[in-house]
């Protein structure tokens, strides 16, 4: 028995978590997703319904401010990336400083300006500073926070288990607004929104959120240990990025992913104008994220056996698989059950890619370490985080474009359901985008993603060691077992 007993504890890895705190991670994203689901979600609406913002405008303005992302994100990668650890961590912090801020600037995007002027320059002025200000504050908390995830613990096993429990509060997070919004923000009518009730929900979610980010930070320890003296070259970094095949078809598999997740929100345009019935807000969310919850037991199994990218690559094809089905198939307005049972599919699917997603992200972070002997978790994370928030940019420049190609009219529109012509425009809009993005997902993990099961293998086991070796570095050299070096480890996993 105490054989047994001494054999477990050898093989148990040092930096093991427990539930407990992969649920307080968890948190951490519940209050990233409050207020980002309901901005990606209501924002559009709130700004061609109750602001009168026209499409072509909106266009520009997810554009430009993208642009500014591109220097926003990086930014907060290098400060993040250059500040060395205090008492309570290198990340961890930043979900105290920021979690006010973020919430205040998510509430300020929802402010009617109209109550103060009637000027359209003004109104789109407000429009432009307000989700600047909140782009810059959820980058803010997001880059260390995501960053965190690769710091908590090194064990496979355990970033395993923070990437599922983080698609848990995702879902929370995520399922929130989506389930409890069109029940609050439409008016009687299930047609018009209401601007006051926005606000108001939005206000809601910020007090969730912040709440959720305090939790989180009260909740988590930072085990990896990161340089008391960072010397990062942010320049180099990125540079070595761009050659990393791992990280590049991460970015492009970021940027698919983020932008049809913000794509699903064009449906709530499908629902209003075409089945013309707004209650499909909840059924949708539903349909999305309750297979999510079914595949979550079952999951990290799954992972263990086949592995994450051969995981993600499965789901995906399944996904592309009902997409395609559904342009093919062009649901009459009477047949929303149709579209619902299609959204499930593809969920069920989609489920693979999401709950895998932040583990392979920590593993892309792990194979830059490998390959270059810096840690550079924040970077990494930064540039991840410009390439979702650049898919994001996409999907609502070209569907505000395509929105008003088909002749979509803000003001008639938001007083009206179905019209025929454009009605029919928006079921082809939110049918035929899904069924290109998730194909493209598909083959990218499918043939372009390298890290399989296999090459992980001699990633994790040095970055164990060399963790192993930080810890104990006051230790006398001799005590301290020998270790293989980076470019041992290198051809062992090319």
């Amino acid at each position: 028995m105490a054989k047994k007993e001494k054999t477990k504890a050898v093989n148990q890895h040092p930096n093991k978590i427990g539930i407990k705190e992969a649920a307080g991670y968890a948190l951490g994203d519940a209050g990233n997703l409050f207020v980002l689901t309901y901005v990606s979600y209501a924002l559009k609406l709130f700004y061609t319904e109750v602001l009168h913002i026209d499409p072509d405008q909106l266009k520009r303005l997810f554009l430009i401010t993208r642009l500014w992302d591109a220097v926003n994100d990086p930014l907060w990668g290098g400060i993040v990336a250059k500040r060395p650890p205090s008492k309570d961590g290198k990340f961890r912090p930043y979900l105290k400083w920021i979690a006010v801020p973020v919430a205040v600037a998510q509430l300020a995007c929802f402010y009617d300006i109209t109550r103060h002027t009637d000027s359209p320059a003004l109104i789109l002025l407000f429009a432009y500073v307000t989700y600047i200000c909140f782009g810059m504050m959820y980058t803010g908390i997001n880059v260390p926070f995501g960053s965190l995830a690769s710091v908590i613990t090194d064990d496979p096993s355990g970033r395993t288990l923070l990437s599922t429990f983080r698609s848990i509060g995702g879902g929370i997070g995520g399922a929130a607004p989506l389930l409890l919004a069109p029940f609050i923000i439409y008016n009687s009518d299930k047609v018009t929104v209401n601007g006051n009730r926005m606000f108001y929900f939005a206000a809601a979610m910020c007090v969730l959120a912040i709440i959720f980010y305090f939790s989180c930070y009260a909740t988590t320890k930072e085990r990896v240990k990161s340089d008391e003296k960072p010397s990062v070259n942010m320049k180099s970094t990125y540079l070595g990025m761009l050659k990393s095949r791992p990280f590049v078809v991460l970015a492009i598999t970021g940027v698919l992913i983020s932008g049809q997740l913000q794509f699903a929100s064009y449906n709530a345009y499908l629902y209003k104008n075409y089945f013309e019935n707004s209650n499909l807000n909840t059924l949708g969310a539903i349909a999305q994220y309750l297979p999510m919850a079914l595949m979550i037991p079952i999951t990290p199994m799954l992972v263990k056996r086949f592995g994450k990218k051969e995981l993600a690559g499965f789901g995906s094809m399944f996904s592309a698989i009902a997409a395609i089905a559904c342009f093919i198939i062009k649901p009459k307005p009477d047949q929303a059950w149709i579209f619902m049972i299609v959204l499930f599919v593809i969920g069920f699917g989609y489920s693979f890619v999401s709950i895998t997603n932040w583990a392979v992200v920590a593993d892309v972070i792990d194979y830059q370490y490998v390959k270059t002997g810096v840690r550079s978790e924040s970077a990494i994370y930064a540039v991840y985080t410009f390439a979702r928030k650049f898919g994001q940019t996409l999907a609502d420049y070209i569907g505000m474009a395509l929105l008003g190609k088909i002749g979509y009219d803000s003001v008639e529109m938001s007083q009206i359901g179905y019209k025929a012509g454009v009605s029919e425009g928006i079921l082809w809009l939110c049918t035929l985008i899904p069924a290109i993005t998730y194909t493209a997902i598909w083959l990218l993990y499918r043939f372009a993603y390298p890290l399989t099961k296999e090459k992980l293998v001699p990633i994790y086991e040095k970055v164990q060691a060399d963790n192993e070796a930080m810890l104990h570095s006051d230790e006398p050299e001799e005590s301290l077992p020998e270790m293989e070096t980076t470019a041992d480890i290198t051809e062992k996993f090319e």
